[in-house]
């Protein structure tokens, strides 16, 4: 079925319409500092140089939401993320102030999902039975590897004892959802030890696993003192044999690298791969929502001291754009076209504004090469899509803007 064949509701020459309703709100939260950068990491992540100040970034993050709040009046938010960084390395009754100090201020949904990113070498039991009681109800273990050379070889502060230690203990700390978060492609491993590393984590039966390719990245050590990987076609291999493992053992890959029992989906990624909207506080956070004048995003200072100051000042964005109705498209498929299930066209016309038949073209070139699914509901990807994504994508892309 091509999209000549539906039925949509054309809007003049497929100009931006006005937005029928708004979207999903998450919250995200940034915690900055980690033990050591990783030589991996591209995120905004700095050693701890002394004692956390834990409660005055926690000022800061409030003064800087507070700010946001009257860009979201009465909306209420169905998940909040603490990412990082590391944000274990923060005590347990600073993130029981910080949730209890969010629910003042953010209408949270009955059984909101609240996701905290750890990090085994800085858990133990108390810890983790600390977080739990403050109202985290899911938690993202970054164990990266069960292997000790693989974790040596990425810079990581926990060796494979800990890395066990850590799972077995979060599944029994009260949390209702646990993620594995796992690389492959690492430096130095085989098929054979990939594929050790997965079955060591499916034997826990976590209710999600997140399976995804180290990629060097610029900024990283790594991309400046390039590691020996492997290659190409042994990467292929792994992921292939990897992917069998995990929909073997029940898991549902329900993204690009995003594996979970049913109904242990992450919701919070689900709301930004769906092109939700969502407000980032903390440190370089990024934000996007969705206004009736259009589509805003923004993005925090970077350095934690600069945004504690200016956060405090009511003031911490660093940058702030409204995204061009040229530009949704690509935005909107960029995200949705990770999701196994794609989108629909009603959420394409609601979450951009625009007309489906904006992109009929480019949909139904894609989709005469197998690379995309279409029909009365919505689009998807095909597993060859899956696989050429970026060049799928790149269909989408705005055209250069006039200099």
């Amino acid at each position: 079925m091509t999209l000549k064949t539906l039925t949509f509701h054309r809007l003049g020459n497929g100009a931006a319409a006005q937005f029928s309703s708004a979207p999903p709100l998450s919250l995200y939260v940034h915690l900055p500092w980690c033990v050591r950068r990783c030589p991996y990491c591209d995120f905004n992540s700095h050693a701890v140089a002394g004692p956390l100040a834990q409660d005055d970034y926690i000022d800061a993050l409030l003064r800087d939401l507070e700010a946001e709040l009257p860009r979201v009046w009465g909306r209420p938010v169905l998940s909040v993320f603490i990412g990082g960084g590391t944000p274990s390395l923060f005590e347990p009754e600073a993130i029981d102030r910080l949730l209890s100090e969010l629910r003042a201020r953010l209408p949270l949904l009955g059984g909101a999902e609240i996701t905290l990113e750890a990090n085994p070498g800085t858990l133990d039991t108390a810890r983790l039975e600390g977080f739990a009681a403050a109202g985290v109800n899911r938690l993202s273990l970054g164990v990266q590897s069960f292997d000790d050379g693989a974790l040596k070889a990425l810079g990581r502060i926990h060796d494979a004892a800990a890395a066990r230690r850590a799972v077995q203990v979060a599944l029994k700390s009260g949390f209702e959802r646990v993620n594995i978060d796992l690389m492959y492609g690492l430096p130095g491993q085989d098929l054979a030890r990939a594929l050790a590393d997965l079955d060591v984590a499916l034997a826990f039966d976590p209710g999600h696993v997140s399976w995804y390719q180290l990629t060097v990245e610029p900024n990283t050590v790594f991309y400046s003192a390039r590691p020996e990987l492997p290659a190409p076609d042994a990467l292929a291999d792994i992921e292939a044999a990897g992917l069998e493992r995990l929909a073997g053992a029940g898991y549902r890959r329900y993204e690009v690298s995003a594996h979970a029992r049913p109904g242990q989906e992450c919701r919070h990624n689900v709301n930004y791969w769906q092109f939700g909207d969502y407000l980032g506080i903390g440190a370089g956070a990024h934000g996007k929502l969705t206004l009736a004048e259009g589509i805003l995003r923004t993005a925090k200072y970077r350095q934690p001291q600069a945004y504690m100051t200016h956060a405090m000042t009511g003031d911490a964005a660093a940058e702030q754009r409204w995204v061009a109705p040229s530009e949704r498209a690509f935005e909107f498929l960029l995200n949705a076209l990770r999701l196994t299930d794609g989108f629909t066209w009603r959420q394409f016309a609601e979450r951009t504004g625009l007309t489906p038949l904006a992109i009929r073209p480019q949909l139904e070139a894609a989709a005469a090469q197998g690379l995309i699914a279409l029909d009365a509901a919505g689009a998807r990807a095909t597993v060859r899509g899956f696989e050429l994504l970026d060049s799928v994508l790149e269909a989408f892309l705005p055209e250069a803007a006039p200099a």
